[in-house]
């Protein structure tokens, strides 16, 4: 199996470089099977989830062209698409289930496998049944399966979400946007991620009123078009580095990602004792320098929907906190099973005791290399820049979670200074015997 070997302790000092959202690009790929003809999109990141889509989509009747040096994909979609979503390839990513909307919008049917992805807890798909059965969509589970049909097209109505489920409107938004008459959508997520999706919409043909806001408007049209559209920034990689140099004592400039996207993180790393400075002339996409001190100093963070704290910057939290002066509190308000991370930076020497949605942080000098695993995409990238910080080598196994939200993640730590590779060790069960 591969591991990913870290030794520290390391500052990290250079320029990074990151491309687009993995929480906009899945969503926007799904999005194109509204429109028949040729899409493209841009500032699309290297990462294994957009192999993953690709195939999904290819599966479904579309042609898939992935340049993944120049960031770009490009989706033939043909006038009749299918209908049904294998489990193979649902279970392994969780936004999979972003094409339910399109399927029903478009081809008023759809045949999805529930999904997989990240264990971090439980996200039913209430909210998007709910929605859809509003529409006038007759929709049930049946096998493992979420099955819809709606032999009459879709019909515009008012939807209230109980919770602003970032899923759930965007399969309601895209459903919505060939429905028959308007729909209105009230309590809906606010991430810069579906203001990323709403704007292809409308560049679509699609017509929304109140982007940006908690209540989406639309006015159901015929048909949409095609069109090539720029990917917003992945505000959690640039988050991610940013987090890294505060950490590490570091200084490094994070290219692509604007701190608009970023409000309540800048401030976290700002108490934490660094200093943040928005360079966005360097770079269209945006671009911010973060400083770190020696030892940064324990943040409380609540994770909530945004413009709150995102829960994919949970791990890094711990992890700063781990190595900070004084005693840090991160309430996790979204996800119950983001624990067990804690249960790895615990083998690093990190001192976290945990009380329901409570984790209390105290901080110690420096931690020290252990093996440990990853059990999600943030939390194997938040044991990798912990371990930046710890004496020794840390081997992290599970580096597959890494590779589906962070690309070329080995190779940009080195350019920034830090003395990591890729091993392959022997797989412990093939070891067992029989």
């Amino acid at each position: 199996m591969q591991v990913l070997s870290v030794r520290g302790p390391v500052r990290l000092e250079g320029e990074v470089e990151v491309r687009g959202a993995k929480n906009s690009v899945l969503k926007l790929m799904a999005a194109t099977l509204l429109a028949p003809g040729r899409s493209v999109i841009t500032n699309v990141p290297a990462i294994l989830d957009v192999s993953i889509m690709s195939e999904l989509l290819r599966r479904l009747g579309c042609g898939i062209e992935y340049d993944t040096e120049a960031g770009i994909v490009a989706i033939d979609v043909p006038e009749v698409v299918g209908v049904k979503a294998d489990y193979e390839l649902v279970r392994a990513m969780r936004a999979s289930i972003s094409v339910l909307g399109p399927l029903a919008g478009r081809m008023h049917a759809a045949n999805v496998a529930l999904p997989g992805g990240d264990a971090i807890g439980s996200r039913g798909l209430d909210l998007h049944q709910a929605g859809l059965e509003a529409l006038g969509a007759r929709a049930h589970i049946d096998h493992g399966y979420f099955v819809l049909d709606a032999p009459d097209g879709l019909t515009g109505t008012d939807i209230h979400l109980k919770f602003p489920s970032v899923g759930a409107t965007e399969n309601l938004v895209m459903a919505a946007t060939l429905a028959r008459g308007r729909t209105v959508i009230d309590n809906v997520a606010k991430e810069p991620e579906i203001v990323d999706i709403c704007t292809m919409l409308v560049e679509m043909g699609a017509r929304i009123s109140g982007i940006g806001t908690s209540t989406l408007t639309i006015d159901g049209v015929e048909s949409l078009r095609p069109v090539e559209h720029r990917c917003v920034g992945d505000r959690i990689v640039g988050g991610t580095w940013a987090f890294a140099a505060v950490i590490t004592g570091g200084d490094v400039v994070v290219q692509g990602v604007s701190t608009e996207l970023l409000p309540n993180v800048i401030d976290k790393l700002r108490a934490a004792g660094a200093y943040v400075e928005d360079v966005s002339t360097a770079n269209p996409g945006g671009a911010f320098r973060v400083f770190g001190p020696r030892r940064p100093e324990s943040v409380r963070v609540s994770t909530l929907p945004f413009p709150g704290f995102p829960t994919d910057l949970q791990p890094f939290v711990i992890a700063l906190d781990a190595v900070a002066d004084g005693v840090g509190l991160l309430t996790e308000n979204l996800f119950e099973a983001r624990w067990r991370f804690v249960n790895e930076l615990s083998r690093l020497g990190a001192h976290v005791s945990v009380d329901g949605n409570h984790a209390l942080i105290t901080g110690v000098e420096a931690l020290s290399g252990a093996e440990v695993e990853a059990s999600d995409i943030r939390a194997g990238a938040g044991l990798a820049i912990a371990a930046l910080r710890a004496h020794g080598t840390t081997e992290i196994s599970g580096v597959d979670h890494i590779d589906r939200g962070y690309e070329y993640f080995e190779e940009k730590l080195r350019a920034l200074g830090a003395d990591v590779a890729r091993v392959e060790r022997p797989d412990p069960l093939s070891l067992m015997s029989v």
